[in-house]
């Protein structure tokens, strides 16, 4: 048996991957993945062994020339990865919410995202499930690593991972659409118009372009940045000290607001941001300015808070198990208990709230009026425990190896693409007729190839000049 093991890892890059390649007799094993990750693992078996090694060769030879190295594993370091320590206290609520429906989804979560078809939940080990609002689990999606966190960017999900990679899960199947810095220990995320917002540790900001290429970075004031939102005006940055605006292009600080404690989690509207703060607060930004608007007390650390539609109403979840809602200009109209665990992320949309629990629970509240009112006098609905069923589809990212099925002809309605090398990257642009040539298009990294051609289900243009895919990807033979 013969083992050849390489490395590529950049100073301030992208890259921190290693690629091993193992001959045993007929059978070729490939394993590749993040720097101190297990990796993926892939097995081919040949007729002669000179055919395996010659194969072996040709592979290792393939990383050699894209600037991988001959390395001992263990040597460097894993990537850096801070998962939030977080305290849950009971509450001192009298009531309880009326909690609909809660899916258990196994280990601590903070991803969550609510769109019109479907609630989406992702955890510390990796698993995304989506749920009907009815509180039907309807999909499983098994990513490499923890979960950070779920954006979205129009009608595209992104799933940030432990692995430095942010996974598109808006396909059938989930792939990496993004690989960043090794040197990032990534907190929080923020996707806008394909350009993706990294929170870190250290307290910097960088910025990625739909291409999962470099624009720009800036360190705030402040370390253990929780909070990125951003829009067509700035890129806001919470922190230890506050939050700061930067201009999106990388021009520079437009703004900075010293909060009522380091930001531990962050919202948006139109024209404010919400900052949830250690000091026991909510405070409202004006995005033009910076200057806060209205604060909203409560009675321990928030660790997430939402709003409803143009921030008539503002919900935050504490420390403590609790859950509340204020009116806009701060008053505490209800606090209820949570029922189980602190609010780690949520989300509201028509009147109902969702929260993510310390528990790695889903939990569907009703948030109407007429609800909170009877929880209040002590009626409250009985929860339903939902299940995970045993025939749930469940979906893995997409691998040359196993994911991309192969077609003689393109169906009807389908789009071609095509892999090309321009300035020693591999881009992926469009085929077929009534597009627009020169745009590249965002794509599966672990399924180009120089030269392949592939059919997709539809392609939609996003206003920062690519085009993202929607639905099946088929290679064309």
């Amino acid at each position: 048996m013969t083992t050849t093991y390489l490395e590529l890892s950049e100073d301030g890059g992208g890259a921190h991957k290693f690629y091993e390649v193992t001959v045993q007799g007929l059978v070729v094993s490939v394993r590749y993945g993040r720097i101190g990750a297990a990796g993926q693992t892939q097995t081919s078996t040949f007729p002669t062994v000179q055919k395996a090694q010659a194969a072996a060769a040709k592979k290792v030879g393939e990383k050699v020339r894209k600037g991988y190295a001959p390395a001992v594993p263990g040597a460097r370091a894993a990537r850096a990865v801070t998962r939030r320590q977080v305290s849950s206290a009971p509450s001192t609520a009298r009531a309880v919410a009326p909690v609909l429906w809660r899916f258990r989804t196994g280990s601590a979560a903070f991803g969550i995202h609510v769109d019109d078809d479907r609630c989406w939940v992702g955890n510390q080990s990796g698993d995304v499930y989506t749920l009907s609002h009815a509180g039907e689990v309807l999909a499983r999606f098994n990513l490499p690593d923890g979960v950070k966190c779920l954006v979205a960017d129009d009608f595209w999900i992104y799933a940030g991972c432990d692995d430095g990679r942010v996974y598109d899960l808006s396909s059938k199947l989930p792939f990496a659409a993004y690989d960043i810095a090794a040197d990032v220990d990534i907190f929080w995320l923020d996707i806008h118009e394909g350009v993706l917002n990294v929170a870190d540790r250290a307290g910097r900001l960088t910025v990625i372009d739909h291409e999962d290429e470099h624009q720009w970075s800036r360190r705030s004031r402040g370390e253990h940045a929780w909070m990125v939102r951003a829009d067509d005006r700035a890129v806001y940055h919470g922190h230890q000290s506050g939050v700061t605006a930067y201009a999106p292009d990388g021009g520079g600080e437009l703004w900075h607001t010293a909060t009522r404690g380091g930001v531990l989690f962050g919202w948006q509207e139109h024209d404010a941001v919400y900052a949830g703060t250690a000091r026991n607060t909510v405070q409202r930004l004006s995005k033009a300015s910076g200057a806060i608007e209205a604060t909203y007390p409560c009675d321990s650390a928030v660790y997430s808070c939402a709003t409803s539609p143009g921030g008539r109403f503002v919900f935050a979840g504490d420390s403590s198990s609790s859950v509340y809602c204020f009116d806009r200009d701060g008053t505490r109209l209800w606090k209820l208990s949570t029922g189980g665990g602190s609010a780690l992320s949520m989300q509201y949309r028509d009147e109902r709230l969702y929260l993510v629990t310390t528990d790695g629970s889903l939990v569907c509240v009703d948030a109407s009026e007429a609800a909170v009112t009877a929880a209040q006098q002590g009626t409250v609905p009985v929860a339903r425990d939902v299940k995970l069923a045993a025939a749930t589809p469940t979906y893995a990212p997409a691998t040359a190896a196993t994911a991309v099925t192969t077609v003689t002809a393109a169906p009807a309605g389908a789009v071609v693409v095509e892999c090309v090398q321009e300035a020693g990257r591999m881009r992926v642009h469009v085929v077929s007729e009534g597009y627009e040539p020169s745009w590249n298009v965002q794509f599966p990294r672990a399924i180009r190839e120089p030269g392949a051609r592939y059919v997709v289900d539809a392609l939609h243009a996003a206003s920062g000049g690519f085009y993202r895919v929607r639905g099946d990807i088929r290679r064309l033979l």
